[in-house]
């Protein structure tokens, strides 16, 4: 999937939990429904793209979201 769509999608995922009063419950539910919802690969591709550019295209909620819960969004190591 392109990158620029994955940024997309988690971007409106940020954007709807932004409104959440508490935030690190928002950080949380961000990264729960990335682990929840989103293919390990397509987990996988965001993780890259934030390593290798430093996640420009995410908003600062989504980009924070990520990195503060990363243990929850890190997909398992393929076999």
């Amino acid at each position: 999937m392109e990158i620029e769509q994955l940024c997309k999608m988690a971007n409106q995922i940020g954007g709807y939990y932004a409104s959440e009063p508490n935030r690190d419950e928002a950080l949380k539910s961000i990264a729960t429904h990335l682990r929840r919802f989103w293919d390990p690969r397509m987990r996988r591709q965001l993780l890259a793209y934030i390593e290798d550019s430093g996640g420009h295209e995410l908003t600062p909620i989504t980009l924070e979201a990520i990195n503060a819960n990363r243990a929850i969004v890190q997909p398992p190591i393929p076999v």
